[in-house]
């Protein structure tokens, strides 16, 4: 198990109480042995719903927790292919338990040539198709469709994250959890930490309504969503949608630099 993220570099953010609101989570890395361990529904649910409660509800946790889980073969393959997050995780992590004494690969990362075709690769694929949702959620507000609206709105969000984890860090975890999205591409740049308000209960709650879109906007007939909160909900969405091509870009445009003075040499 390793810890890694702000509070492994001792960079975190606790300011709950300022006009951000924001504080950093703890993020940990679950190595596990076999692949069918990997499986979040099956073997980790109970764990999250925990987390979430012991943070949200009992208040016992001060700090929200997030956690991933790969298999050492993942990890591994993950370092043999240069991706900037495991290798971020080997060379700032902190293990805080170990089962055993098994190191993980050397990474090899790629020469910054192959990091560019990569990273642009992951965003005209990821980014366009966030857009495309966008379109379809704002039809489905114009004609009073608002349960896919909602859910059209999520999957906006979630691949305007995936993107912009993509392109800065090669790896996306494969979740639908938009708040656990959230927390790892705000880790990537502050900027992204203004896109949602966290000061007021309404802010919050109109947040995890757009979270909870996954599921019961397409299979919960208790779900409601208004007119309203879906403009206050897209306007949000325009401006992530903004700040992450930003970040984008200007990560494409680093590694454009790069590749052109160091064509061959291995960042």
């Amino acid at each position: 198990m390793i810890l890694y993220g702000s509070y492994a570099r001792g960079t975190w953010v606790d300011e709950p109480h300022t006009a951000k609101g924001y504080r950093s989570d703890f993020d940990l890395l679950i190595i596990v042995s076999d692949k069918r361990l990997t499986d979040r529904v099956k073997y980790w649910s109970k764990l999250d719903e925990r987390l979430m409660r012991e943070y949200g509800v009992t208040g016992t946790m001060q700090t929200p927790v997030n956690f991933i889980v790969h298999t050492l073969q993942e990890v591994n393959d993950g370092l043999a292919h240069g991706r900037y997050f495991f290798m971020d995780v080997k060379a700032e992590g902190i293990a805080v338990y170990q089962s055993d004494n098994t190191e993980l690969h050397t990474p090899k990362p790629k020469t910054p040539t192959q990091a560019l075709a990569m990273a642009q690769e992951y965003f005209e694929e990821w980014y366009p198709a966030a857009m495309k949702r966008y379109e379809i959620a704002k039809f489905d507000i114009a004609s009073q469709f608002y349960k896919n609206a909602a859910f059209d709105l999520h999957q906006t969000v979630e691949r305007l994250y995936h993107s912009v984890l993509l392109v800065c860090t090669f790896y996306t975890p494969h979740v639908h959890n938009l708040g656990f999205l959230r927390t790892q591409a705000e880790r990537i740049d502050p900027r992204l930490t203004y896109v949602w308000p966290r000061e007021t209960k309404r802010d919050r709650a109109l947040f995890e309504k757009l979270k909870d879109a996954y599921v019961k906007a397409r299979y919960s007939k208790h779900y409601r969503v208004t007119s309203q909160e879906l403009q206050w909900l897209g306007s949000q969405i325009e401006g992530l949608g903004r700040v992450v091509h930003e970040i984008c870009s200007q990560r494409i445009e680093e590694l454009k630099a790069e590749a052109k003075a160091r064509p061959d040499k291995v960042r």
